[in-house]
């Protein structure tokens, strides 16, 4: 694995630690409040990092552009700042809420930015598969 698409999966396994302690906090603790935080670390940080470093990693060609690394930086930062603003927040300091609306917005982008750079080399893909690597 090389660049961006080690880079993404780098940041999936951390968020998968991250995710996986604090669901055992909540369950040492019998205190769920933090479940929406576990879940989005798990979704958003572990799942769709996962997802991003395999799609790279299959097509290295599209990692080696700046976008993928624009991408990654983009869903890097914007995600981090989500989920800590977002522990922040339920843990009960409400004017931490703008950050998370941003941050939500910032890690949207890199979302839409992802379907602009993956959407046609799979659609490309498909339309040619003379040219995909066996």
């Amino acid at each position: 694995m090389q660049k961006v698409a080690r880079n993404f999966f780098t940041l999936a396994v951390v968020y998968a630690l991250v995710g996986m302690a604090l669901g055992l906090q909540m369950a040492i603790s019998k205190d769920h409040a933090q479940m929406p935080t576990h879940a989005h670390i798990m979704v958003a940080g572990w799942l769709m990092s996962a997802v991003f470093a395999f799609f790279y990693h299959l097509f290295p060609a599209v990692a080696e552009k700046t976008l993928a690394t624009v991408h990654f930086w983009l869903t890097a930062i914007s995600g981090t700042g989500l989920l800590i603003g977002l522990y922040i927040m339920l843990a009960g300091n409400p004017a931490i809420e703008p950050l998370v609306a941003t941050s939500s917005m910032v890690f949207y982008a890199g979302l839409l930015l992802f379907a602009y750079i993956a959407m046609p080399v799979v659609w490309k893909a498909e339309r040619h598969p003379e040219t995909q690597k066996a």
